[in-house]
């Protein structure tokens, strides 16, 4: 970073949320093998990269959309930064290299501001979450977004964020339970409160300390998982997040150890200077609690205190069982059995409807969680035996949508190191290709043959490779090459997408904790959940489906029909939107090509918004040369 800052703007939160997932991105194995609470299905660590990958792009949509100012206060400058007359200091804020200051101190900040960043992140969390800990994510985000509603996140701004993210998250669960996510954000917030200093780096690094400690604690108070000899897998995710949080603030990251079973080593993502701005006690004592060994591993005396329900449940596999992710909410012992994960969206209701869902999950099942983004949308989430139940009552409270039910799926042996496989998509424009590199694929650009294909496939180092073709090339040779490309020594599956918004969709749902055959199962369910379109400008006279276009005249596809011919560009692109959403939908995603008339992003949002209310529209800029706008409808 170029500086330490007392506060971050719309601007420097956008690269906090990229260097949280990025960091995401490196912890999700490790955060995957601690995920034995209650059910060792080892998928935290996905379901956090995954939300919080859905709120990054939300705030870069909106950051594109809103290049507005946000003010914040006047800092001193490095000694780097003063200027070369003499004239004084240049205020600079995270991210920045400076900004001109008004004479009353106060600094104008050109760029998007702190709350449309941090609101955009919020609503695309709570859309997109994926399980428990996702829907929590969702909640510290929220309450970073309520404390910037008058300007940027200052240290002030940071110990009322946690605080609210705090009572957020214990008013959405059903049964909270100590040793979990929430009991750490409690003691971040409480250290972040409690911190004498007042520069935001400060207040930072005390909330992430305080996290730290409290992680190290909770194999103590949760005998699930002192037997297991493992911290609380979401807990872990959020001190990652507090930990990039002080390194957008321009300080280090302290060192933390390796969480898993075992003696685990002790390493940092960054170095660690000691001073003021490296971390402000002792790292191993603040990672390990009562009970944990000075390598993380759990012994002593904690480690044989078993009382309490929650060891009776890690030895009794009978008892109730819900989501390892539980983050906080949990059932009684001796309940029913859960079997389904169900997740869904509730629109047209008030939070009065919103408190009887929550009573009617909690009656049917376990680990229930129900959050709003701040404005009206909830996210609920339950595991329970009766899937149409918790849908119906659903529908009791309000509009649902974005329905997922999901069979708990229980791995006695979650997976210790990262799967021997690689995601490799075919993509066309830098903006596109950045998506899938953001996403964790190997990106194959340009003009793509059967031949480049299968030399890519061979240059991948793993095992087995998931193909996103993206329509790149006919059924016929995607299977020819399929066939070349198996040597014994490698596994290659092509996924059925026939567009890059339908690769998108397929690779949101990529996990590499699952077996190849069902990670691809899922991402093809998800793309065969897509309907795709395009809109294009017809290069000369031609006849087509619908009758005889002209040079010039904006051509929109379904697939590869085209079902909309008109002189107008926008027009044959509100014309194709009305089509496609006639059908049903929920969330519209458009990939802006290199060669989109100005605005036309702007336009067909507003279309959808005002003709299709409660459809979320997603805008990414794509760079491809093809299609002025690609559109996905899921």
């Amino acid at each position: 970073m170029p500086g330490v800052a007392d506060a971050l703007d719309g601007t420097a939160l956008l690269n906090w949320g990229r260097l949280t997932l990025a960091a995401l991105e490196r912890h999700r194995d490790e955060i995957n093998a601690l995920n034995v609470f209650p059910v060792a299905d080892s998928d935290t660590g996905t379901n956090l990269l995954s939300t919080m990958r859905a709120a990054v792009r939300g705030a870069e949509a909106a950051a594109a959309a809103t290049p507005n100012i946000d003010t914040a206060p006047r800092l001193a400058a490095p000694d780097h930064c003063a200027r070369a007359d003499g004239g004084g200091d240049r205020a600079v804020t995270a991210g920045q290299s400076g900004a001109d200051v008004p004479g009353d101190g106060v600094m104008a900040v050109s760029g998007p501001r702190a709350q449309d960043v941090t609101a955009a992140m919020a609503r695309a969390a709570t859309i997109g979450a994926r399980g428990n800990s996702g829907i929590i994510l969702s909640q510290v985000l929220r309450g970073i977004s309520d404390a910037v509603a008058e300007g940027p996140l200052t240290e002030q701004a940071l110990r009322v964020a946690l605080l609210r993210a705090a009572r957020l998250v214990r008013e959405a669960l059903s049964s909270p339970i100590e040793g979990t996510m929430l009991t750490v954000l409690d003691r971040a917030a409480e250290r972040a409160a409690d911190c004498p200093e007042r520069d935001l780096v400060s207040v930072a690094l005390a909330a992430a300390d305080g996290a730290a400690k409290a992680l190290g604690e909770t194999p103590a108070q949760l005998g699930v998982l002192r037997e297991a000899g493992v911290v609380d897998a979401g807990a872990r995710g959020l001190l990652v997040l507090l930990d990039e949080l002080v390194a957008a603030a321009g300080g280090s990251s302290p060192a933390r150890p390796v969480y898993r079973p075992g003696a685990p080593e002790e390493r940092s993502c960054r170095p660690a200077p000691g001073g003021r701005h490296g971390s402000t006690e002792d790292t191993t004592a603040a990672a390990n609690g009562p009970g944990l060994g000075a390598d993380g591993s759990v012994g002593g005396d904690a480690a044989d205190d078993r009382t309490g329900s929650a060891a009776g449940s890690a030895l009794n596999p009978t008892a109730a069982v819900s989501n390892s992710d539980m983050c906080g909410a949990a059932g009684g012992v001796g309940a029913a059995v859960p079997h389904y994960e169900v997740m869904f969206l509730v629109r047209g209701t008030d939070e009065g409807r919103i408190g009887v869902l929550r009573d009617r999950l909690g009656a049917l099942g376990d680990s229930v969680v129900v959050v709003g983004d701040g404005a009206d949308t909830w996210s609920a989430h339950v595991h329970c035996g009766d899937a149409g139940a918790a849908v119906e009552a659903g529908l009791a409270v309000g509009v649902l949508s974005g329905i997922r039910i999901e069979t708990l799926a229980v791995s006695g042996h979650p997976p210790r190191g990262k799967a021997d496989r690689a995601i490799l998509a075919v993509a066309s424009g830098a903006g596109a290709a950045r998506l899938f590199e953001d996403a964790g694929a190997v990106v194959l650009q340009g003009a793509v043959t059967s031949e480049i294909l299968l030399d890519a496939i061979r240059g991948v180092p793993y095992r087995e490779v998931l193909v996103l073709p993206n329509g790149a090339l006919p059924a016929h040779e995607l299977v020819a090459v399929s066939v070349a490309a198996r040597d014994g020594q490698r596994e290659v599956l092509m996924l059925p997408c026939g567009s890059m918004v339908q690769g998108l969709a397929a690779l949101s749902l990529h996990d590499a904790g699952r077996a190849a055959a069902d990670d691809a199962f899922a991402m093809s369910e998800a793309a065969a959940g897509t309907r795709w379109g395009a809109l294009r400008m017809a290069p000369e006279r031609a006849l087509t489906m619908v009758g005889m276009c002209e040079a010039g005249d904006g051509l929109g596809l379904v697939g590869h029909d085209v079902v909309v011919i008109d002189s107008d560009v926008r027009a044959a692109g509100r014309t194709l939107l009305d089509r496609m959403l006639g059908l049903g939908g929920e969330l519209v995603t458009m990939l802006i090509g290199c060669d989109a008339p100005e605005g036309l992003s702007a336009d067909l949002a507003g279309h959808v918004a005002a003709g299709f209310p409660g459809v979320e529209v997603v805008v990414y800029p794509g760079g491809q040369v093809d299609d002025l706008v690609q559109i996905g409808v899921e």
